[in-house]
């Protein structure tokens, strides 16, 4: 049988691993046929086939993302969206016109605002009141570690001068003890369990627009890093809407999805895990990962580090940040839920949570441990001593490289928190790859930007994309230990081979051989003759899964395969 679709007109990468390239690509069936010189590939190919012309550009692998929160990210897009606000202001200006179309009671929701847009990184409640009326308002910042709440919100949820931090959060306080309107990681719930819950209409829109947004960007498959209800993140439960998605047609991305797991129910809520397991197991959508999050994020002084952050004292009996499970328990729950097959996949940002996160998958047996590819995320600090015991223990290391950057998160909020030394242990992809370790990459969408392309940049070159619209002056940045940069074509395997590889869809995902699925980002110029040169002014023009067209940005189809 012919093939039905042939790539021509372009170079095409068909494994980042092994730099290997060709002429053409031939799809049939949704899958790849053929692969090679042009006139080699033609042989596959009739009157029928249908061509898609590269005009010089480049077809890569489609994009996978081991770490992102879809839902969430298109239920901001569709709400009040802070993303990218660049100061104070913007963000209120953005809040209040927001507000304006808001019934009188209706809570405003949304989030995405960055810390570094206010003094000391933290937004006042009086602000926002004047923005959004006399209403409740639940503004989660941009990396879902705090929220930004109304003087309403507070009065709702009880919260006053009198009200004690809970053990795993903070609520910021004025010196009197008044709350100032910031609420850290479990305080978050305080507020979070009283937001009215989207409805299920409210949630399929959001992954539509979520599912767009990244088929935009080249994006065809990745793990959805909290399926469940996540009050202390502003996370919502979307196993329903991917289960609903996939079975009318429309689910498109390929997602694995790691269930939430409640850290206040403890192996109480296994089988509650097991039984979505089950009914989410084959399919688009297969929910066979656990999320454990083990501790919070440096800028808010939460990140578990083994030694105190630097200029505080106690910080409510917190100095080393806070570590959600003792090292005792979390083994006692990573072994149980290995035992029963699932994945483990970690939030784990200080070097305290990475090295608790390695003891805790040590003790599970060799052959288990393997076969599951569990994967640590985020790994902002690694001690030296634990680079080497990621290869040895099989376990991925999961970052997320836009962050590597010196953007004024990083030189305001952290570099004077963690002094020369620790700094020094920061995201350290080139040494965790060195060790032998498999490397693959997230975005944490809509903690930051979805694009892998604006990913790649910082993993190659250590410093902001300058087209990112961002805080920071990427072109006056000093790169951020610079011997820790990859290549493009390491970066591209993390973020294609490396992910089919921690969702089991090797073989299928992350490489464009004959046999696998065609799942294509077709890219408006080549970046790789210049080892990375002008890739901030790359853009995907056209993605495919499985052979069809999900992106199409240039309408380059058209013709016969046999047309020369």
């Amino acid at each position: 049988m012919a093939a039905s679709l042939l790539l021509r007109g372009g170079r095409i990468l068909l494994r980042p691993s092994t730099a290997s390239w060709a002429e053409a690509l031939a799809v049939e069936g949704g899958r790849v046929v053929a692969a090679g010189r042009l006139e080699e590939v033609l042989e596959h190919c009739d009157a029928r086939t249908e061509v898609l012309d590269l005009h010089g550009g480049v077809a890569v692998p489609g994009f996978g993302d081991a770490h992102i929160h879809p839902v969430l990210g298109g239920l901001e897009m569709a709400r009040c969206n802070l993303l990218g606000t660049r100061s104070r202001q913007e963000c209120l200006e953005t809040i209040a016109d927001h507000a304006a179309g808001l019934g009188p009671d209706t809570w405003l929701l949304g989030g995405g605002w960055a810390m570094e847009a206010f003094p000391g990184g933290l937004p006042d409640r009086r602000d926002l009141d004047a923005a959004c009326g006399d209403r409740p308002a639940f503004l989660p910042n941009r990396d879902h570690h705090s929220a930004w709440v109304s003087t309403r919100a507070l009065e709702l949820a009880g919260i006053d001068r009198g009200t004690p931090d809970p053990p795993d959060g903070r609520i910021e306080r004025a010196d009197d003890g008044t709350p100032t309107g910031v609420l850290h990681e479990g305080a978050m719930a305080l507020v979070g369990r009283l937001v009215p819950p989207p409805s299920p209409a409210e949630l399929r829109r959001a992954l539509r627009l979520a599912q767009a947004e990244l088929h935009r960007l080249g994006v065809t498959f990745l793990q959805d890093a909290c399926v469940g209800t996540a009050p202390e993140l502003g996370a919502v439960d979307a196993y329903d809407t991917y289960r609903a998605a996939d079975d009318e047609g429309w689910l498109t991305l390929d997602v694995v999805g790691a269930l939430w797991f409640e850290r206040h129910r403890g192996l109480s809520q296994l089988e509650d895990l097991l039984t979505r397991r089950e009914g989410a197991s084959a399919g688009r959508f297969r929910a066979t990962s656990v999320k454990l999050m083990l501790d919070g994020v440096c800028e808010t002084l939460t990140a578990a580090m083994t030694e105190p952050y630097l200029g505080v004292v106690d910080h409510g009996g917190h100095a080393c940040g806070t570590l959600f499970f003792s090292p005792e328990e979390l083994r006692a729950i990573v072994t149980a839920l290995a035992a029963e097959g699932f994945q483990l996949h970690f939030h784990a940002l200080g070097d305290r949570a990475v090295h608790v996160g390695l003891d805790a998958l040590e003790a599970i047996p060799v052959g288990e441990r393997h076969r599951a590819r569990h994967h640590l995320a985020h790994l902002q600090f690694v001690r030296p001593e634990d680079l080497p015991r990621f290869a040895q223990l099989g376990a991925t290391a999961n970052f997320q490289p836009l962050w590597a950057c010196n953007d004024p998160q990083m030189t305001e909020l952290t570099l004077p928190r963690v002094g020369p030394e620790r700094a020094s242990w920061q995201y350290r992809i080139a040494s965790l790859a060195g060790t032998g370790a498999r490397v693959a990459f997230g975005s944490d969408w809509p903690v930051s930007s979805p694009d892998p392309l604006e990913e790649l940049y910082v993993a190659v070159h250590r410093r902001l994309s300058p087209r990112l619209g961002v805080l920071g002056t990427p072109e006056t940045e000093e790169p951020l230990l610079p011997q820790e940069a990859v290549d493009l074509y390491q970066g591209l395997a993390a973020f294609t081979e490396a992910v089919a590889w921690v969702n089991h869809r090797e073989g299928d995902l992350g490489a464009l051989l004959p046999g696998y699925l065609a799942n294509v980002a077709v890219l408006d110029h080549d970046p790789f003759g210049s080892g990375g040169a002008g890739l901030e002014d790359c853009r995907v023009v056209a993605t495919l899964v499985e052979g069809a067209v999900v992106h199409d940005g240039t309408s380059q189809r058209g013709g016969s395969g046999t047309g020369g």
